[in-house]
């Protein structure tokens, strides 16, 4: 991560009031159910922003069979929706106007999308070489860690 990324986080992530964070992260959370179909106290989110994009890494904490093949279904059926550009599941989740969803939308033909199982989950690797869309990419990590809460981590 760059020094500047991490700064804009904590900047971001400052501006807010713990309480008003905590509202929201229970409503995403509450929100996640409608289209996760895997327990989110079962898993863990990582988002690892990379100099050309970033990594989405879904993992099961005890490795349990049945939400090791939810998760591995639903990253899969996400990066087909990303690669088009659809970004309705994080939309209906974050918002609508959730940081870099509509810089990703209009620039997903410039995106490599790539999904990948893991032994205890899966992964999307997000890749491109358009600067404004590895800001987007990183944008959109952030937000989705400050979303979540304890559920995930960058």
């Amino acid at each position: 991560m760059s020094p500047r990324f991490l700064i804009a986080l904590t900047l971001a992530a400052a501006t807010v009031s713990p309480a008003l964070a905590q509202t929201r992260q229970h409503d995403v959370r509450q929100r996640s159910t409608h289209v996760m179909p895997f327990s989110m106290d079962a898993t863990m989110h990582q988002f690892r922003p990379t100099k050309t994009g970033g990594l989405m890494v879904v993992t099961v904490h005890d490795g349990d069979v049945k939400q090791v093949a939810l998760v591995r279904a639903h990253l899969q059926k996400e990066a087909a929706l990303f690669a088009r550009g659809n970004y309705g599941d994080p939309a209906y989740i974050h918002g609508k106007n959730m940081p870099g969803l509509a810089s990703l939308s209009a620039g997903a033909k410039r995106i490599s999308v790539r999904y990948a199982q893991l032994s205890d989950g899966a992964s999307i690797t997000f890749q491109t070489v358009d600067p404004p869309l590895i800001t987007a990419l990183h944008r959109w990590f952030a937000a989705q860690v400050s979303d979540h809460g304890d559920d995930a981590m960058m």
